[in-house]
């Protein structure tokens, strides 16, 4: 658990009063007049009036220079941690496609630390926007006590300062909690950098592929296996807590929801349904989870409580009804079904009320809905002429856009601030079912900053969970 505390998180510069002006106080007036105006004249706006923010809604704005020095420590080993923990705030910073780093080799100024204040026109020199300095020190008690300030180099002004209390062998979340804390002041909106990624490893030929679950951070980092792999796992799903996972099975050759603690290890089955259960999401409050059913060639969307494992059907149709998902407030279903002749988006209200189809966008198919955390968006697969889409529309069905294409993009999954979808990528192989891959794919909600998510196999059905508490 990780300890916040407030460490002067807005300072303001005053005015100091120079020996030979302060006998007028009309003169200093007048001299501040004369420069603000000629600052104007040559184009120039004053620094303390500037608001550095970043506009993230926007698909092709520049990338804001943030300048990052190596976190300091006391000792050779807090160093080393000062130096890790920089780099991957760097990186998640980077990644993020609304930041650039300047180069280290071009900083001037060197020299700055905690305690002191940055020299701003060294920085602003070499085009660095906003600029972060930290520290590292290991406490009596064994813990690492990291501290950080972000600098507006721009206004001269501390934007925020924070310092966070964790284990030494949890340094790298301490650094994805400092990613978060530089993205909302630079942007306006949470970060997801603290956060976890569930999905299917998957290896072996494609006509007998070994398909296990792994788990690791956003980044790539901390991967691990969560099955071994004896039985096929499919479509995982986080919890609102972040520690459980549902996905579906083929233990004993049986198709069933499973319900897996991922630290504990624990598992059990959800449900003793007489057909295959598949398609599992937890509801908002985690409380509940919606699934579908198949039995006598039919698949139904059904609802289970997590205490008393008490089921409810929620949909009643001849047709195929799948791969539900909440929206925020619990209040609505979206879900695929091909009840209309053709695969579509329905929403549906969370008792199964109320079915309306929200898909029409040029013919197509679509499935694999999911809410956004944000609730304002339905991301979506869409097959059209035998290309795959990630897309989104509203929830009315209007608005659709498409982000990505290929020959199969399938799945998105929304980071906890709704602003990032994850996807998966396969490419074909060949006609002895080998040399395609599958890989994790991550792109932001204008369409930009596409990047592969490094993952040790072959990867798909990536499940993103909400920040870790």
């Amino acid at each position: 658990m990780f300890l916040p505390s407030m460490v002067n998180t807005m300072h303001r510069w005053e005015f100091l009063k120079c020996p030979f002006l302060s006998q007028s106080f009309d003169l200093v007036v007048a001299m501040r007049i004369l420069l603000a105006c000629l600052m104007m004249m040559v184009g120039l706006s004053s620094p303390a009036l500037a608001e550095l923010k970043v506009d993230i809604t926007r698909g092709h704005s520049e990338p804001l220079p943030v300048a990052i020095l190596d976190f300091t420590g006391k000792t050779p080993g807090d160093a080393k941690f000062g130096k890790d923990i920089s780099g991957v705030i760097r990186a998640n910073l980077e990644r993020s496609g609304l930041f650039r780093m300047v180069d280290p080799n071009a900083f001037i100024q060197r020299d700055v630390t905690i305690a002191s204040q940055p020299r701003f026109a060294d920085w602003r020199v070499i085009g660095a926007k906003a600029l972060v300095v930290g520290a590292v020190e290991q406490q009596a008690d064994g813990r690492l006590r990291v501290e950080f300030r972000l600098w507006d180099v721009v206004a001269e002004e501390q934007l925020a300062g924070l310092a966070y209390f964790g284990l030494p062998q949890n340094w790298r979340r301490i650094a994805h909690i400092t990613s978060d804390e530089i993205y909302k002041r630079l942007t306006g909106e949470d970060g997801y950098f603290d956060s976890r990624v569930v999905y299917v490893a998957e290896s072996g030929p494609a006509t007998n592929r070994i398909k296990r679950l792994a788990v690791m951070d956003q980044d790539g980092a901390n991967h691990r296996y969560l099955t071994d792999g004896r039985s096929m796992a499919l479509t995982p799903r986080f919890s609102t807590s972040a520690q459980e996972v549902v996905y579906m099975s083929y233990a004993k050759n049986k198709p069933r929801v499973h319900l897996l603690n991922i630290d504990s290890g624990q598992e059990e089955v959800l449900g003793n349904f007489p057909g295959m259960t598949f398609a599992p999401r937890f509801s908002p409050d985690g409380g509940s989870v919606v699934m579908s059913m198949a039995s006598d060639g039919n698949s139904e969307i059904y609802i289970m409580d997590l205490r008393s494992r008490a089921t409810r059907r929620l949909t009643y149709n001849p047709s195929i009804d799948t791969s539900p998902s909440f929206s925020p407030d619990g209040k609505q279903i979206v879900f695929n079904s091909d009840r209309g002749g053709s695969q579509q988006l329905y929403t549906m209200n969370a008792d199964g009320s109320n079915v309306q189809r929200i898909s029409y966008g040029n013919g197509g198919r679509y499935g694999t809905p999911v809410w956004s955390p944000r609730g304002d968006l339905i991301a979506f697969t869409k097959i059209e002429g035998g290309t795959f889409y990630i897309g989104v529309m509203r929830p009315d069905g209007k608005g659709e856009r498409l982000l990505s294409q290929s020959w199969l993009d399938e799945g998105p999954t929304w980071s906890p601030n709704g602003r990032v979808l994850m996807f998966f990528r396969q490419s074909p192989g060949n006609s002895r079912g080998t040399g395609g891959t599958s890989k994790l794919v991550s792109i932001d909600l204008t369409g930009q900053n596409e990047r592969v998510v490094p993952t040790p196999l072959d990867a798909s059905d990536p499940a993103w969970s909400p920040r870790i508490p």
